[in-house]
C-alpha cells in the first residue's frame, strides 16, 4: 500500500474515534477528496482491520455513521511537528487577539499533549516545531488592546455552561457609573476592536431584547442559583450574520462595486457569510449581502479608497451621518 494511503487511512481511524457521532461515506468523500466508491473501500479497510468498529446509533435522515470506540488507538496516535507547531501559532494569534483566557486553555492542552510523547519523540519534534513557531511572524492592526479579567471570563463561560443566570457590576461609560445588572448569559462576541457578552436582562428591561455587554466593563460576576431563560428561537451564528461586525441594527440591502485595478484582490475577500460576488466583462466586481453594522463598513471601506463605490443602499451618505 502507498504511504499516502496508509497515511490518509490512519487519519481517518483517528477521526472515527474522535467522537461517537461516527463518519459517514459522504464525510470521507468531501474530507478526502475521494469517490464514493473510493470512501466505501476505504470504510471497508478500516472495518476490516478494527473489527471494534460501530455503527453509530440514531444516524441523521437513516444516514449510516462508523465510529471505532475510545482506546482502541491509543498506540497509533503520534503528533507531528506541523501539528505541535499550528497549535502554538494559534495561541500566539489568540493572545494577540487578546484572547487570553482561550490562550491559557489552549496552552494546557499542548502541555498535556507534550505530557503524552515519549521524550526522546518530543526532543525530535519539538525542535522542527519551535522553527516553524519562530518563522511565523503575526502583523495584526495596530491599536489599543482592552484588557480582560479572564476570572470573570472564565466565570461567565462556566454560568453558561451550567445554564444559570449572572449579577454583574457594570461601568457603563454614558454616566461614568457602576450599576449591577442580573443577567442571562448567551454567548461571547470577539471584534477586532472589543470583545463583549451577549445577554438578555432577566427582567426584561431594554425591550426584552438580547444586548452587547462590553467584556472589559464588567468589574464583578456572581453566578446564581436561578436558571437562566433559555430562548429556543436565539442562535449565536444567526445574530452575529446580521451585521458586518459587532454592531447590531436592521439588516440592509448591500451592494458594492470594485474597481478592475482592486477586483482580483476583493474577490479573494469574504466580507459577508451570505455574500454574492459578480465578475464584470470591464474587470469590476460587483458584492451584494445583507447586514446591518453601517459604521463598521464604512471604517471597512476606507480602506480601499476610491477603489470601490457603494451603489446599495442609495442613502448611504445619509445613513452614514445618522449611524
Amino acid at each position: 500500500m502507498a504511504y499516502e494511503k496508509a497515511h490518509d487511512l490512519l487519519d481517518l481511524a483517528i477521526w472515527m474515534q474522535s467522537g461517537r457521532d461516527g463518519v459517514s461515506l459522504k464525510d470521507i468523500q468531501q474530507r478526502f477528496n475521494v469517490s464514493r466508491r473510493t470512501a466505501e473501500r476505504m470504510r471497508d479497510m478500516i472495518l476490516e482491520r478494527f473489527p471494534q468498529a460501530e455503527v453509530a446509533p440514531n444516524g441523521e435522515n437513516n444516514t449510516k455513521r462508523w465510529y471505532i470506540p475510545q482506546g482502541t488507538l491509543k498506540d497509533f496516535i503520534q503528533y507531528s511537528s506541523e501539528e505541535l507547531a499550528a497549535l502554538e501559532i494559534s495561541k500566539k494569534l489568540l493572545l494577540k487577539q487578546n484572547m487570553s483566557s482561550q490562550a491559557q486553555i489552549l496552552d494546557g492542552a499542548i502541555n498535556k499533549i507534550k505530557a503524552s510523547m515519549k521524550p526522546d519523540v518530543l526532543r525530535l519534534i519539538g525542535t522542527d516545531a519551535e522553527a516553524m513557531v519562530e518563522s511565523s511572524i503575526f502583523v495584526l492592526r495596530p491599536g489599543p488592546k482592552l484588557k480582560i479579567d479572564t476570572n470573570i471570563l472564565k466565570t461567565i463561560q462556566d454560568a453558561i455552561v451550567s445554564l444559570k443566570r449572572i449579577k454583574i457590576d457594570y461601568f457603563y461609560e454614558h454616566n461614568q457609573k457602576t450599576n449591577f445588572a442580573i443577567l442571562d448569559p448567551y454567548g461571547f462576541l470577539f471584534g477586532e476592536r472589543n470583545q463583549y457578552l451577549l445577554a438578555h436582562h432577566s427582567d426584561g428591561y431594554y425591550g426584552d431584547e438580547v444586548h452587547l455587554f462590553m467584556l472589559n466593563n464588567i468589574k464583578k460576576v456572581e453566578i446564581l442559583s436561578d436558571p437562566l431563560k433559555v430562548v429556543p428561537e436565539f442562535n449565536l451564528q444567526s445574530y452575529a450574520a446580521q451585521s458586518f461586525g459587532i454592531y447590531q441594527e436592521e439588516p440592509f440591502e448591500v451592494e458594492w462595486l470594485f474597481d478592475k485595478e482592486v477586483a482580483d484582490e476583493a474577490a479573494r475577500y469574504i466580507f459577508h457569510p451570505s455574500q454574492t460576488v459578480k465578475h464584470h466583462t470591464d474587470g469590476t466586481l460587483t458584492v451584494k449581502f445583507k447586514a446591518g453594522g453601517a459604521k463598521e463598513m464604512d471604517w471597512h471601506l476606507y480602506t480601499w479608497g476610491n477603489h470601490v463605490k457603494v451603489i446599495k443602499p442609495e442613502d448611504w451618505n445619509k445613513r452614514k451621518k445618522h449611524d
